[in-house]
């Protein structure tokens, strides 16, 4: 037996119950597509894909409890650090056909899986970009209701702040992925965090909330913001 409920708290994200339990899911864009192997069930005429919350920072901080995601049917959204695009394909889930999801990544290996994906989902735009030089892919862009970021780099929350100098409405929101290891192989964690915090708070973010990813990501945090 499977049943889909709503997410009390998300709109666009669902849980799938079934006989061994319970698990995220976002509704497929692309009914019949896969993009990492995940499970997909039918309920009626409409499909959910399973979204694993240890392939995704952004599944693992939604079942962390994060406060709020600021994704929604309709956003506008600038990824950051697209990768191969696991995360991204639930974001367009959520999305739906009246959002966009622009897409930068950085390596031209990664960004060739990347467009596998994009080529089936006519609401992600793909840039073969570096996100430490925003203006570079001005052209492909508007101004965005969300900036998610989720990149190996040392400046991670400089890199965000700035992106958002170009492509962030007034008042929208911004969510991180910070990897302390990428920042300060050296430093506690805990620290990392408070230091790319400030970072933010420096540049005009409030900071709404901010969840530790264990035991989904070891050494990882998702802080939610909103610019001033």
């Amino acid at each position: 037996m499977v049943n889909v409920v709503e997410h009390p708290k998300f709109k666009g994200v669902f849980y799938v119950e079934t006989d061994t339990g319970r698990q995220l899911a976002t509704e497929n864009l692309v009914p019949g597509s896969k993009v990492y192997g995940e499970d997909l069930y039918r309920i009626g005429d409409t499909e959910y894909r399973a979204w694993s919350p240890y392939r995704s920072k952004l599944g693992a901080a939604i079942e962390k409890g994060i406060r709020s995601v600021p994704v929604n049917p309709g956003s506008k959204v600038l990824y950051l650090g697209a990768a191969s695009g696991t995360t991204p394909s639930h974001v367009s889930d959520i999305v739906g056909s009246k959002g966009k999801v622009y897409c930068v990544e950085f390596a031209p290996r990664v960004i060739r899986e990347l467009l596998e994906v994009t080529s089936k989902r006519g609401n992600m735009v793909p840039i073969l970009g570096d996100a430490r030089n925003p203006s570079s892919y001005r052209f492909f862009l508007e101004l965005v209701d969300v900036i998610y970021c989720d990149v190996a780099q040392p400046e991670q929350a400089k890199l965000l702040a700035d992106n958002s100098d170009y492509y962030l409405k007034r008042g929208g929101k911004v969510m991180i992925a910070i990897k302390a290891r990428s920042v300060d192989v050296t430093m506690d964690p805990s620290q990392v965090f408070k230091q790319e915090v400030k970072i933010l708070e420096d540049r005009s973010f409030k900071i709404l909330d901010l969840k530790h990813l264990e035991p989904y990501e070891k050494d990882h945090a998702m802080v939610l913001g909103e610019r001033l």
